[in-house]
Protein backbone atom coordinates (compact mmCIF):
# COMPACT_ATOMS: atom_id res chain seq x y z
CA UNK A 1 0.00 0.00 0.00
CA UNK A 2 1.44 3.21 -0.97
CA UNK A 3 2.01 6.28 1.26
CA UNK A 4 -1.16 8.29 0.30
CA UNK A 5 -3.67 5.39 0.72
CA UNK A 6 -2.67 4.75 3.86
CA UNK A 7 -3.10 8.32 5.08
CA UNK A 8 -6.39 7.97 3.55
CA UNK A 9 -7.30 5.22 5.77
CA UNK A 10 -5.36 6.74 8.71
CA UNK A 11 -8.26 9.69 8.02
CA UNK A 12 -11.09 7.27 7.99
CA UNK A 13 -9.97 5.44 11.13
CA UNK A 14 -9.74 8.33 13.14
CA UNK A 15 -13.10 9.91 11.19
CA UNK A 16 -11.43 13.23 10.03
CA UNK A 17 -10.59 14.24 6.53
CA UNK A 18 -8.05 16.88 6.57
CA UNK A 19 -8.63 20.07 4.70
CA UNK A 20 -4.94 20.78 4.93
CA UNK A 21 -3.06 17.52 4.27
CA UNK A 22 0.79 19.09 5.09
CA UNK A 23 -1.25 19.04 9.00
CA UNK A 24 -1.25 15.12 9.09
CA UNK A 25 2.63 14.85 7.75
CA UNK A 26 3.62 17.31 9.63
CA UNK A 27 1.56 15.47 12.82
CA UNK A 28 3.90 12.38 11.39
CA UNK A 29 7.23 13.50 10.91
CA UNK A 30 9.40 12.80 13.95
CA UNK A 31 11.93 14.93 14.61
CA UNK A 32 15.17 13.07 13.69
CA UNK A 33 13.53 13.81 9.79
CA UNK A 34 14.34 16.94 8.00
CA UNK A 35 11.61 19.53 7.49
CA UNK A 36 9.18 20.50 9.87
CA UNK A 37 8.23 18.19 12.61
CA UNK A 38 5.45 17.74 15.04
CA UNK A 39 6.74 18.98 18.46
CA UNK A 40 4.87 21.95 18.41
CA UNK A 41 1.78 19.92 17.05
CA UNK A 42 2.44 17.75 20.01
CA UNK A 43 2.28 20.20 22.34
CA UNK A 44 -0.56 21.72 21.21
CA UNK A 45 -2.88 18.26 20.70
CA UNK A 46 -1.63 17.24 24.49
CA UNK A 47 -3.30 20.61 25.65
CA UNK A 48 -6.43 19.89 23.97
CA UNK A 49 -6.56 15.98 24.55
CA UNK A 50 -6.44 16.83 28.56
CA UNK A 51 -9.36 19.37 28.12
CA UNK A 52 -11.44 17.03 26.39
CA UNK A 53 -10.97 13.91 28.78
CA UNK A 54 -11.39 16.09 31.33
CA UNK A 55 -14.64 17.08 29.80
CA UNK A 56 -15.51 13.56 29.26
CA UNK A 57 -14.82 12.45 32.67
CA UNK A 58 -16.53 15.41 34.55
CA UNK A 59 -19.65 14.12 32.79
CA UNK A 60 -19.26 10.63 33.69
CA UNK A 61 -18.46 10.25 36.98
CA UNK A 62 -20.54 13.32 38.40
CA UNK A 63 -19.61 11.79 42.26
CA UNK A 64 -15.82 11.66 41.79
CA UNK A 65 -13.79 14.17 43.49
CA UNK A 66 -11.32 16.13 41.80
CA UNK A 67 -8.37 13.88 43.17
CA UNK A 68 -10.04 11.21 41.33
CA UNK A 69 -10.81 12.75 38.47
CA UNK A 70 -6.89 13.89 37.87
CA UNK A 71 -5.91 10.01 38.56
CA UNK A 72 -8.34 8.87 35.77
CA UNK A 73 -7.65 11.26 33.53
CA UNK A 74 -3.69 10.51 34.22
CA UNK A 75 -4.33 6.98 33.48
CA UNK A 76 -6.40 7.76 29.95
CA UNK A 77 -3.46 10.38 28.47
CA UNK A 78 -0.16 8.24 29.98
CA UNK A 79 2.24 7.49 27.53
CA UNK A 80 1.54 3.60 27.29
CA UNK A 81 -2.24 4.23 27.09
CA UNK A 82 -1.67 6.47 24.03
CA UNK A 83 0.78 4.20 22.33
CA UNK A 84 -1.83 1.68 22.81
CA UNK A 85 -4.34 3.66 20.75
CA UNK A 86 -1.63 4.54 18.20
CA UNK A 87 -0.59 0.99 17.14
CA UNK A 88 -4.35 0.01 17.14
CA UNK A 89 -4.58 2.90 14.46
CA UNK A 90 -0.96 1.28 12.71
CA UNK A 91 0.62 5.06 13.14
CA UNK A 92 3.97 3.83 13.18
CA UNK A 93 3.38 2.75 9.31
CA UNK A 94 3.10 6.13 8.41
CA UNK A 95 5.76 7.97 10.74
CA UNK A 96 8.23 9.59 9.08
CA UNK A 97 11.68 9.09 10.65
CA UNK A 98 15.39 9.96 10.38
CA UNK A 99 17.58 6.58 9.90
CA UNK A 100 19.13 6.39 12.96
CA UNK A 101 15.27 6.21 14.26
CA UNK A 102 14.20 4.01 11.57
CA UNK A 103 17.25 1.57 12.49
CA UNK A 104 16.37 1.09 15.88
CA UNK A 105 12.92 0.54 15.54
CA UNK A 106 11.57 4.09 16.50
CA UNK A 107 8.17 3.32 14.89
CA UNK A 108 7.50 1.09 17.76
CA UNK A 109 8.65 3.12 20.83
CA UNK A 110 5.65 4.60 23.05
CA UNK A 111 7.09 7.60 23.81
CA UNK A 112 7.34 8.04 19.80
CA UNK A 113 3.72 6.89 19.05
CA UNK A 114 2.25 8.62 21.95
CA UNK A 115 3.95 11.97 20.86
CA UNK A 116 2.24 11.50 17.30
CA UNK A 117 -1.03 10.42 18.57
CA UNK A 118 -1.47 13.89 20.64
CA UNK A 119 0.34 15.95 17.48
CA UNK A 120 -2.91 14.55 15.12
CA UNK A 121 -4.73 15.87 17.15
CA UNK A 122 -3.47 18.65 17.62
CA UNK A 123 -3.60 18.91 13.78
CA UNK A 124 -7.09 17.94 13.84
CA UNK A 125 -8.18 21.28 15.69
CA UNK A 126 -5.58 23.92 13.68
CA UNK A 127 -7.06 22.02 10.35
CA UNK A 128 -10.79 22.22 11.40
CA UNK A 129 -11.55 23.49 15.40
CA UNK A 130 -12.17 22.35 18.93
CA UNK A 131 -15.32 20.30 17.78
CA UNK A 132 -13.97 18.09 14.92
CA UNK A 133 -10.58 17.63 17.41
CA UNK A 134 -13.29 16.55 20.12
CA UNK A 135 -15.17 14.63 18.19
CA UNK A 136 -12.26 12.62 17.36
CA UNK A 137 -10.77 12.12 20.81
CA UNK A 138 -14.34 11.04 21.67
CA UNK A 139 -13.96 8.52 18.79
CA UNK A 140 -10.87 7.40 19.97
CA UNK A 141 -11.46 6.73 23.96
CA UNK A 142 -14.62 6.39 24.70
CA UNK A 143 -14.28 2.49 24.59
CA UNK A 144 -11.10 3.27 27.31
CA UNK A 145 -13.61 6.05 29.30
CA UNK A 146 -16.64 3.44 29.15
CA UNK A 147 -14.51 0.57 30.51
CA UNK A 148 -12.68 2.46 32.72
CA UNK A 149 -12.77 0.93 36.85
CA UNK A 150 -12.73 4.86 38.73
CA UNK A 151 -11.52 1.66 42.33
CA UNK A 152 -9.27 0.00 40.56
CA UNK A 153 -6.94 2.67 38.48
CA UNK A 154 -3.85 3.73 40.75
CA UNK A 155 -4.24 0.71 43.28
CA UNK A 156 -1.38 -1.85 42.83
CA UNK A 157 -2.39 -5.62 42.06
CA UNK A 158 -2.08 -6.67 45.79
CA UNK A 159 -4.39 -3.78 47.31
CA UNK A 160 -7.38 -4.55 44.57
CA UNK A 161 -7.09 -8.18 45.07
CA UNK A 162 -7.58 -8.01 48.59
CA UNK A 163 -9.86 -5.63 48.43
CA UNK A 164 -12.18 -7.73 45.63
CA UNK A 165 -12.26 -10.51 48.00
CA UNK A 166 -12.92 -8.92 50.79
CA UNK A 167 -15.64 -7.43 49.31
CA UNK A 168 -17.08 -10.77 48.66
CA UNK A 169 -16.52 -12.06 52.12
CA UNK A 170 -13.82 -14.24 50.78
CA UNK A 171 -10.16 -14.42 52.93
CA UNK A 172 -7.52 -12.56 51.63
CA UNK A 173 -4.65 -14.22 49.66
CA UNK A 174 -1.26 -15.66 51.12
CA UNK A 175 2.05 -15.32 49.94
CA UNK A 176 4.78 -17.51 50.24
CA UNK A 177 8.53 -16.79 48.66
CA UNK A 178 9.02 -20.33 46.68
CA UNK A 179 12.74 -19.08 45.68
CA UNK A 180 15.16 -16.81 45.98
CA UNK A 181 18.29 -16.97 42.77
CA UNK A 182 21.11 -15.23 41.67
CA UNK A 183 23.64 -13.04 43.25
CA UNK A 184 22.68 -10.85 46.18
CA UNK A 185 23.19 -7.34 44.12
CA UNK A 186 20.37 -9.00 41.56
CA UNK A 187 18.32 -11.37 42.83
CA UNK A 188 14.95 -12.68 41.47
CA UNK A 189 12.22 -13.74 44.12
CA UNK A 190 9.27 -16.28 42.85
CA UNK A 191 6.50 -15.84 45.08
CA UNK A 192 2.95 -18.02 44.89
CA UNK A 193 -0.27 -16.38 45.56
CA UNK A 194 -3.05 -18.76 47.29
CA UNK A 195 -6.50 -17.82 47.68
CA UNK A 196 -7.77 -20.98 49.21
CA UNK A 197 -11.48 -20.36 48.56
CA UNK A 198 -10.97 -20.72 44.67
CA UNK A 199 -8.52 -23.50 45.06
CA UNK A 200 -6.42 -21.36 42.81
CA UNK A 201 -2.58 -20.40 42.94
CA UNK A 202 -0.29 -17.88 40.63
CA UNK A 203 2.97 -16.64 40.59
CA UNK A 204 5.04 -14.25 40.19
CA UNK A 205 8.66 -12.96 39.49
CA UNK A 206 10.72 -10.14 40.31
CA UNK A 207 13.42 -8.25 42.06
CA UNK A 208 12.44 -8.13 45.42
CA UNK A 209 9.70 -10.03 47.50
CA UNK A 210 7.30 -6.70 46.89
CA UNK A 211 7.64 -7.24 43.32
CA UNK A 212 7.35 -10.59 42.86
CA UNK A 213 4.19 -10.58 45.05
CA UNK A 214 2.49 -7.84 42.97
CA UNK A 215 3.28 -9.75 39.64
CA UNK A 216 1.41 -12.98 41.55
CA UNK A 217 -1.23 -10.96 42.80
CA UNK A 218 -2.04 -9.27 39.72
CA UNK A 219 -2.31 -12.56 37.54
CA UNK A 220 -4.58 -13.86 40.44
CA UNK A 221 -6.93 -10.43 39.82
CA UNK A 222 -7.03 -10.80 36.56
CA UNK A 223 -8.16 -14.53 37.01
CA UNK A 224 -10.49 -14.13 39.34
CA UNK A 225 -12.23 -11.45 37.75
CA UNK A 226 -12.47 -12.89 34.21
Amino acid sequence: MNRSNQLFGLERQIGHDFANKALLTQALTHRSFNGANNERLEFLGDGVLNFIIASQLYAKFPKLDEGDLSRLRAHLVKEPTLSEVATALNIGEVLRLGEGELKSAGWRRPSVLADALEAIIGAVFLDAGFDAAQAVVIGLFTPLIEKIDPKAIGKDPKSMLQEYLQSKKIDVPVYEVLAIEGEAHCQVFRVECRVPKFNMTTQGEGSSRRAAEQEAAKLAYAQITA
